[in-house]
C-alpha cells in the first residue's frame, strides 16, 4: 500500500513520466522481495534499517548489478522513505551513510563541429516531404538542444518564425523559450510549405508522419542514426548525442554556462557543468596537435 501510494504521489504530483515511475516501481519490489526474503514475513517500511539496505547493495553488487543501476536503486530507496517520513509513516529514514560502488564517470558523446557541417552542408536529404523533415528534425536538435520528447510534443502553434521562437514543454510539463536563428528559420519554413503542400489538412503537431499522425521516439532515432551514420563513427548515435553536440557547440563559441543551462532546460547547473569537461578535453587535444613541444618527451627545458 505504502509503495502504491508513493507511486502516485511522484506520478500525479511530481509529475514524473510513467517510464520514470515503472522504473521506481521495479526498484522497490525487489527490495521488498528481498525485504520478505531476508525477514520471511510481510514487507514493513517501519521494520527496515540501515543493515537491511547495506546487505542489500552487497547482494545487488555480487550479482552483477552496475555501479550506476546500484545507485540509481539507492536512490529510489531514499525518495521512498523521504516520502514516508512526509507523510508520518516513519519518523526517520533508514537510507543514510551508504557506502556506494564507485561509478567510472563518462563524458557524453557529441559530434565534431566539422561533422555537423558534413552533415547538414554536405548530405543530400533530398527536396521531398522526408527529406525535408529529416533535415529539419537533425538541424533543430542540433540548433536548439532540444530533448526527444519535447520534439515530438512540439505543437505547430508552439514555433513562431516571425519572433525566431518556440515554446517547448519539458520534464514535469516545464515550459521555457528557446530562440533560433536565421537557417533554421528558413528551414521551418521551407518544411511548413512542402508538409502543407503534401500532407494537406491541419495538424496539430509540428512534426508530422505523410498520414498526419505525430512522430514516435524509434522512427526518430532511426532518422537521426541513419545521418549520423554518414558523417560519424561514434558507437552511440541518438537524438541526445545531438544535445550534447549543441550544448558543447555553445560552450566552445563562447556562450555561458547559465545561458546554456536555461537553453537546455536544466534544473541544476551541475547537470550542464558537465559539457565544461567536454570542452577542456577538446582543448587539450587542440593543444597536443598544434604546441610544436606538446608531445615531446625527455630533455632539457630552461625556465
Amino acid at each position: 500500500m505504502c509503495i502504491e501510494s508513493f507511486l502516485r504521489y511522484i506520478r500525479y504530483e511530481k509529475n514524473y513520466s510513467s517510464h520514470t515511475v515503472l522504473s521506481y516501481r521495479n526498484d522497490l519490489l525487489q527490495f521488498e522481495a528481498y525485504y520478505v526474503e531476508c525477514k520471511t514475513e510481510k514487507f514493513s517500511p517501519e521494520s527496515v534499517d540501515l543493515d537491511l539496505v547495506r546487505d542489500w547493495v552487497v547482494c545487488l553488487v555480487e550479482k552483477g548489478v552496475s555501479p550506476r543501476s546500484v545507485s540509481r536503486k539507492v536512490s529510489t530507496l531514499r525518495s521512498f522513505f523521504k516520502f514516508l517520513v512526509k507523510k508520518g509513516i516513519i519518523s526517520v529514514t533508514p537510507i543514510r551513510n551508504i557506502q556506494l560502488p564507485k561509478m567510472r564517470k563518462s563524458l557524453p558523446a557529441f559530434l565534431k563541429e566539422e561533422e555537423m557541417d558534413l552533415l547538414l552542408d554536405g548530405i543530400d536529404f533530398g527536396n521531398d516531404f522526408r527529406g525535408v523533415r529529416d533535415r529539419l528534425i537533425i538541424n533543430m536538435f542540433y540548433s536548439t538542444g532540444i530533448r526527444l520528447g519535447e520534439l515530438i510534443g512540439l505543437k505547430d502553434a508552439d514555433v513562431d518564425i516571425s519572433m525566431s521562437v518556440m515554446k517547448v514543454t519539458g520534464k514535469r510539463n516545464k515550459q521555457r523559450i528557446i530562440p533560433f536563428g536565421e537557417e533554421l528559420r528558413i528551414q521551418i519554413e521551407q518544411y511548413r510549405n512542402t508538409r502543407d503542400g503534401n500532407v494537406g489538412g491541419e495538424c496539430e503537431f509540428f512534426f508530422i508522419k505523410e498520414d498526419c499522425k505525430p512522430l514516435y521516439p524509434e522512427l526518430v532515432y532511426r532518422i537521426v542514426t541513419r545521418y549520423l551514420n554518414m558523417v560519424s563513427t561514434l558507437t552511440k548515435k541518438s537524438p541526445h548525442v545531438l544535445r550534447h553536440t549543441f550544448a558543447s557547440a555553445m560552450l566552445n563559441n563562447g556562450a555561458e554556462l547559465n545561458s546554456v543551462k536555461e537553453l537546455l532546460g536544466h534544473e541544476s547547473l551541475a547537470s550542464t557543468e558537465v559539457y565544461t569537461h567536454i570542452t577542456f578535453e577538446e582543448l587539450k587535444q587542440s593543444y597536443k596537435q598544434a604546441h610544436p613541444r606538446a608531445e615531446k618527451k625527455g630533455g632539457r627545458y630552461e625556465n
